[in-house]
C-alpha cells in the first residue's frame, strides 16, 4: 500500500464546532484565505522526507469563509514540485463540468511536463451549487449533470490520446467549422499533450451506481472509496464488474481508500479533540446535501449550537465504530491499518486524511509527522 493525504485548502481556524461562530459567519482576509498555500508546500515537504506518495487537493471556489481556497490544482502542483523532490500531486478531484475539457486537458498535460509526471489527474462532478452554477455546469439537474461530464471526460482523454481529434456530441462539436488560412478545420491537436500516457485517472465511488461504474471501466479510471461500513460491499462489486470487464485482480485493486486518521496518545483523547472539528464539518456539509441520511430537522440542528446535540447527529464515535475515522496511538493505528490490508489486499493507496474541514492545518502537518515517523515504515518494504 502506497500512503497519500488530502488537503482541501482550508485555513486554521477557532471557535468551532456545534457552540461555535457560524459557518457563514466566518469572514476570512485575503492574507488568511492565502496562507492555504503556504499551508500545502509545508505539507509537501513533511510528506516528501518521510517516503509518502501523494499529496492530493481539492477544487473549490469562492469560498471566501475559508473551507477550500485552491481553484487549481494543476498551477499548484507544479509550484510545490520545485519545492520536493519525489512526492506526487494529484486532484481529488477537479470539477469538471466547472471546466472547458480542453482547457482542463491543458493544464493537466503542462503540469505533467513541468513536475516531471508528478501529477494524477481525478475527476468529479461536483456538489457545491455556488462553485459549479457560476462556472456555467449544472448541478441541480441530475440528468443534465452526468451526461455533459461523461462526454467531458470522453474528449479529454480523446485529445491525450490521438495525435489529432475532432469530436461531435451533444453539447462539443469541435473543432468549429470555421476557415483556418485557406482551409476549414476538420481536426484539432492538444498542445501539449502529457509527456506520461496513458493518464492516471482516479473517480470517486459512493453509490456504486452501475452506469457509473461501467464508466469507469470503460476508460480506464480507477476508483476512490470512503472507509466505512460499505467500503467492503463496494470493493466486492469493483471486483465483479472488473472481472466482467475482463479485469482480474486481488479485492482492492484498482482503488483507494480515504479515511480520517487523528492520532493522540489516546483513542479516547483523539475523539475529544476531533469533536469540535467533526461538527464544524457538519455544519458546513450537511446543509450541502452530503450527509443524505440526515432528516431536514437534523439539517436544521446545525445551525443551532444547542439543539445540534440533540438532533442524534452522528459523532466521531459513531465514525470510528464505523470504520471511516481511525484515532489513537501510533501502535493502534497500525493494527486497524493491517486490518484493513488484510480484508483488501489488492488496495493500491490509502489516504490518511479524509479532509475533515475543521483540522487546523497545524494538527495536519502534525499528524502528517507522527504518522509518516511511526506507522508508515512498519508498511513500506524491507530493501
Amino acid at each position: 500500500m502506497k500512503f497519500d493525504n488530502f488537503y482541501g485548502g482550508h485555513v486554521e481556524m477557532k471557535n468551532l464546532g456545534f457552540p461555535g461562530l457560524p459557518a457563514d459567519d466566518r469572514h476570512v482576509s485575503d492574507e488568511e484565505l492565502a496562507s492555504a498555500f503556504d499551508e500545502a508546500r509545508a505539507m509537501a515537504q513533511l510528506m516528501d522526507t518521510a517516503g509518502y506518495d501523494t499529496l492530493w487537493f481539492a477544487e473549490h471556489h469562492f469560498q471566501s469563509e475559508g473551507y477550500g481556497g485552491i481553484p487549481n490544482i494543476p498551477m499548484l502542483a507544479v509550484y510545490l514540485a520545485q519545492h520536493t523532490e519525489k512526492l506526487y500531486f494529484g486532484s481529488m478531484f477537479n470539477t469538471v463540468p466547472a471546466w472547458h475539457p480542453l482547457r482542463l486537458a491543458e493544464d493537466v498535460a503542462q503540469a505533467d511536463l513541468f513536475t516531471g509526471g508528478r501529477f494524477r489527474f481525478g475527476i468529479g462532478r461536483g456538489y457545491i451549487p455556488r462553485e459549479l452554477a457560476t462556472l456555467g455546469g449544472p448541478l441541480e439537474d441530475d440528468p443534465a449533470n452526468r451526461p455533459l461530464f461523461e462526454e467531458q471526460v470522453e474528449l479529454i482523454f480523446k485529445a491525450w490520446n490521438e495525435q489529432s481529434f475532432a469530436h461531435k456530441g451533444a453539447h462539443y462539436d469541435l473543432p468549429p467549422h470555421v476557415p483556418h488560412r485557406r482551409d476549414t478545420i476538420e481536426e484539432i491537436t492538444l498542445v501539449p499533450r502529457p509527456r506520461h500516457r496513458p493518464v492516471e485517472c482516479w473517480q470517486p465511488i459512493f453509490s456504486a451506481n452501475p452506469r457509473g461504474i461501467e464508466f469507469m471501466l470503460q476508460h480506464g479510471i480507477k476508483g476512490v472509496v470512503p472507509a466505512g461500513s460499505r467500503t467492503l460491499e463496494i470493493a466486492e462489486q469493483w471486483r465483479a464488474d472488473r472481472a466482467r470487464a475482463g479485469v482480474d485482480g486481488a479485492l482492492g485493486e484498482g482503488l483507494a481508500l480515504v479515511l480520517q486518521i487523528h492520532l493522540a496518545d489516546s483513542e479516547q483523547e483523539a475523539i475529544r479533540e476531533a469533536t469540535p472539528w467533526f461538527e464544524e464539518q457538519l455544519k458546513v456539509l450537511a446543509p450541502l446535501g452530503r450527509l443524505p441520511t440526515l432528516t431536514a430537522a437534523q439539517i436544521d440542528a446545525t445551525y443551532d449550537g444547542a439543539a445540534a446535540p440533540q438532533a442524534g447527529l452522528p459523532t466521531v464515535c459513531d465514525l470510528v465504530a464505523d470504520g471511516a475515522w481511525l484515532c489513537g496511538p501510533p501502535e493502534h493505528i497500525a493494527e486497524k491499518l493491517a486490518e484493513i490490508h488484510a480484508q483488501l489486499p489488492g488496495l493500491e493507496r490509502v489516504t490518511i486524511g479524509a479532509g475533515a474541514l475543521g483540522i487546523p492545518p497545524s494538527v495536519i502537518k502534525r499528524n502528517i509527522e507522527w504518522f509518516g515517523r511511526e506507522v508508515l515504515p512498519k508498511f513500506q518494504e524491507t530493501p
